[in-house]
């Protein structure tokens, strides 16, 4: 496990080979022959290098004689104290594993064993659980794609769960594509921006959830790229979800596009009724509410096409149940239906739509529903007063009062040329497509 970087190195192995040069500049060529011909580097970490050489006499010339020639070698190439830890191969079974700290969100429940399989995803469930057991070496990347809700996050999460689980050794990285683009930013702010860079590209395993945030964001595209190269270059595995496949990705970079296509693309469709029941059940059974055969059919007859959906409405009748005494009753269960869904369809918010399109942009919610006239954000603001008119029920008066109290001609000007736009402009297009699915995501 490597956490320190230098330069064109990316394994400790190619930090051994920069420190024999060091040595070679010091020992003489039967010395470097002797002693450090068959000693090989088992694993540096921030605060040791642990060697293993071939015998015990040796263990012990190399500890006494060279170790402070490795400290210092160590410290020139990373300005940092490192221990320097001789053993033998008999010994390497018993050497203590330090736990990697890695940035896994809570992963508590996002296990295979509790992943539900149906003929929908059976198909991307089997490729995570092969990149699982075998990271680096089968599907790599793995590129799982599906609308939001049916269970990608689960599948990312369970790899990292079942590969920190088996090794804790592991370095592992999780992030969300929009916070990639937002770390970043501050890490240039901050003049840190190479911290940034070795905090991602010397892991083990590198998850990455809803990878389309980053598309049409040139920079921040760049710096993914290389990323993914260090990543895969070293033999370490990526996983990546998305919403939708590269290919409908407008504003993806074609080498990013090129590099997702490597390995394994695995769709997840929405779950038939027969997998929505398993699912409703035990979602239900997880939060300890009982459900009768024909509760469970219904909730699944009504929710077709997304799991959160199905889990909203399960925490809302567990809420019934806890908050207001109630007993489940047909009319609670449609209740709670309805407040999920509004005949069949999400409804979103206009403060998701808003916080959605500010966020694309880059963008604070509250310049969007200011006064400020600056390019960028008074088409980012007519965007979103275009989606909350054609995603949304809200009256042209309504929509008005999200900003600021405009009035109805100044929204509806908007709406028509942001209207006008994406009939010809195919850029408008692409924008108000990746928007409404990272609404839809959420």
């Amino acid at each position: 496990m490597l956490w320190g970087v230098w330069p064109g190195m990316n394994s400790v192995n190619d930090i051994w080979q920069k420190i024999l040069e060091i040595l070679s500049r010091q020992l003489s060529q039967t010395a470097m022959e002797t002693w450090f011909q068959d000693c090989k580097p088992v694993e540096l970490d921030d605060s040791r290098l642990v060697l293993c050489t071939s015998s015990e006499f040796k263990q012990n010339i190399i500890a006494s004689r060279f170790a402070d020639r490795i400290r210092a070698a160590l410290e020139d190439l990373f300005a940092s104290d490192f221990d320097v830890v001789v053993v033998t191969e008999n010994e390497l079974s018993s050497l203590p594993q330090k736990k990697a700290e890695n940035n896994l969100p809570d992963m508590v429940g996002y296990t295979f064993d509790r992943f539900i399989v149906g003929s929908s995803n059976r198909f991307a469930h089997a490729a995570a659980v092969a990149v699982a057991d075998n990271p680096g070496k089968t599907y790599n990347p793995l590129f799982i794609y599906g609308n939001s809700g049916l269970g990608k996050t689960h599948l990312l999460l369970a790899i990292g769960n079942a590969i920190h689980e088996r090794e804790p050794q592991r370095q592992i990285a999780y992030i969300k594509g929009d916070e990639f683009t937002n770390q970043l930013v501050h890490s240039i702010k901050k003049g840190t921006a190479e911290e940034f860079r070795n905090k991602y590209r010397n892991v083990d395993l590198f998850l990455v959830d809803d990878i389309q945030f980053i598309a049409g964001k040139q920079s921040t595209q760049d710096e993914f790229f290389h990323t993914f190269n260090s990543i895969y270059e070293a033999g370490h595995q990526i996983v990546i979800t998305s919403d939708r496949p590269p290919l409908e990705m407008a504003t993806l970079d074609d080498r990013l596009r090129t590099r997702f296509e490597w390995g394994l693309m695995a769709d997840i469709a929405p779950p038939d009724l027969e997998t929505r029941m398993a699912i409703t059940r035990n979602k239900a059974a997880q939060l300890g509410l009982i459900l009768s055969d024909e509760a469970v059919e219904h909730i699944s007859t009504k929710i077709t096409s997304n799991i959160r959906q199905l889990e909203g409405v399960i925490k809302k009748l567990t809420a019934y149940r806890e908050i207001l005494n109630e007993v489940i009753t047909p009319a609670s269960i449609d209740r709670a239906i309805h407040d999920v869904i509004i005949d069949g369809i999400y409804i979103p918010t206009p403060e998701t739509i808003i916080r959605e399109t500010a966020r694309y942009f880059q963008l604070s919610e509250e310049d969007l529903r200011g006064q400020s006239r600056a390019k960028t954000t008074a088409m980012a603001r007519q965007i979103s007063m275009h989606l909350m008119r054609s995603l949304t029920n809200l009256s042209l008066k309504d929509i008005g009062a999200q900003y600021e109290d405009r009035n109805h001609a100044t929204v509806l000007s908007s709406i028509r040329k942001v209207e006008d736009m994406l009939k010809t402009d195919a850029k408008m297009q692409a924008v108000v497509r990746d928007i409404t699915s990272n609404i839809n995501s959420t």
